[in-house]
């Protein structure tokens, strides 16, 4: 599998390269255009020079002058350029070649189709040979010489081709140079960032193969901090595996809670039907520890019961499609006449504080009579004898409030933060409650959630109190 950095690298030559061919190309006719603009405009700028040089010379013969042959020969090794002056009928007077007495081109005459196409035109810029006065083509120039409002001549200035060519090459030749460095410590660059960004991507790699294993401990650290994208999924990755081993913690607790719960009641049973079969315990004790064995053998029951409740509840409680609209004030009164003959047996007064008017909620009726059963059997089985057990009903914003008080032993604080874990139990309800699993105030905290809502506890000298919401229709 080829590294992500070794392809983010790859993709980013391509497109630098890409980027740079463009630009090189656009430079390349840029440059070429702006190159020979630049010589023509000179080219023209001597020309009209000469030209008006030449008009001051007042007549025609001396545009051959020793004088104006000086000049344009030292305008022309100035600009390294070629200059000659012909007159009206293309005769060459005067010429800028470095030997002076023996010009090349100097006597020479112009062609027809050059004359033609000055005395057409008045001027001529075009790469040519003039009709093969040079032997190669050159950039030429030309402008008339005009005295008293008449042409007597022309000046011509060229430069050669191959010179344009080499001042071509030598930008190109810069260029290309300056290009490439360029393009080396871009691609450089990209390949120490496309690393750096890699590196924790390749953690994360490692670690999700540490997670497939089973091992929910490792991390990736955000050692430089980072607030972009990828400090974002490394902050993620960290929060789904501190998620995932809460979970798998939770997993193992169950697993070690149900274990115990299931064998306490297993080992009673078979630890007395053992007895009785083998003769250890007495005839007349067998019904005494048969009722032992039912007892037991109900208590599983009931665990296995509020196990498959804890599920279904959960489950019922997350389908929006069962939920509907219904009384709060009426269920409550009618799930705390349930508990009228255990209230009369320990001599609670249940003082139900519910307002006037019905307290219409939407969500899933079995599930939230559930909640207000296991809450208000809690608050029953844990109150002092002749107390009162509150329950209080009202609406705040778009919530509806139901609290559920009573008076008895102070919750320790160490078992509050954890009063809502599956077969979580305190010591006092351990000794008070030999029947329970643990999974009441579970299961009442499973269905709140999903529902949206919350439940909050308190415990403080000795009123406990549960307070959970509901959404008002």
């Amino acid at each position: 599998m080829k590294s992500i950095y070794f392809r983010n690298f790859i993709a980013t030559a391509v497109l630098v390269i890409s980027c740079f061919l463009i630009i090189g190309t656009t430079f390349f006719f840029l440059g070429r255009s702006f190159l020979i603009d630049d010589t023509e405009q000179r080219l023209n700028a001597n020309a009209e020079e000469i030209a008006r040089t030449a008009s001051a010379k007042m007549r025609q013969e001396e545009l051959g002058s020793w004088d104006l042959r000086m000049t344009i020969s030292s305008i022309a090794g100035s600009t390294r350029s070629h200059i000659f002056i012909c007159d009206q009928d293309g005769l060459v007077l005067s010429c800028s070649d470095l030997v002076l007495y023996c010009s090349e081109h100097q006597g020479r005459r112009l062609s027809e189709n050059t004359l033609r196409m000055l005395k057409l035109t008045g001027e001529m810029q075009q790469l040519t040979t003039l009709d093969d006065f040079y032997p190669q083509e050159r950039l030429v120039a030309a402008k008339p010489i005009e005295h008293a409002d008449s042409v007597i001549g022309y000046v011509f200035v060229s430069t050669e081709s191959m010179m344009l060519v080499g001042v071509w090459r030598t930008f190109i030749g810069v260029a290309l140079a300056v290009s490439a460095a360029v393009m080396f410590i871009a691609m450089l660059m990209s390949l120490i960032f496309s690393k750096k960004i890699a590196e924790p991507l390749d953690e994360l790699t490692r670690a999700a193969r540490k997670f497939a294993h089973g091992d929910f401990s490792v991390r990736v650290e955000n050692t430089e901090k980072r607030d972009d994208e990828l400090g974002a999924l490394l902050d993620s990755f960290n929060s789904m595996a501190d998620s995932l081993e809460k979970s798998e913690r939770q997993r193992q607790e169950f697993i070690a809670n149900v274990s115990h719960e299931l064998r306490t009641p297993m080992t009673t049973i078979a630890g007395f039907a053992d007895g009785i079969l083998d003769g250890t315990i007495p005839k007349e004790q067998e019904e005494k520890y048969l009722r032992k064995i039912a007892d037991e053998t109900r208590r599983l029951s009931r665990l296995v019961r509020s196990m498959l409740d804890s599920s279904q509840a959960g489950s019922k409680a997350l389908d929006k499609t069962k939920r509907r609209k219904f009384d709060l004030s009426e269920l409550t009164l009618q799930t705390l006449l349930s508990f009228e003959a255990r209230a009369t047996e320990k001599n609670l007064d249940v003082d139900p504080q519910l307002p006037e008017d019905p307290i219409m909620v939407i969500a899933e009726p079995d599930s939230i009579t559930q909640v207000l059963y296991n809450l208000t059997d809690n608050a029953v089985k844990f109150a002092e004898r002749d107390s009162t057990i509150r329950i209080r009903l009202y609406k705040s914003g778009n919530k509806a409030y139901v609290s559920v008080k009573n008076r008895g032993e102070t919750i320790p604080a160490d078992d509050l933060s954890n009063i809502f874990d599956r077969f979580h139990k305190s010591d006092r309800s351990r000794s008070m409650d030999k029947d329970g699993v643990g999974l009441g105030l579970y299961l009442v905290k499973t269905i709140i959630n999903n529902h949206g809502e919350d439940i909050a506890v308190t415990s403080r000298d000795g009123v406990t109190e549960f307070v959970f919401t509901l959404p008002l229709a």
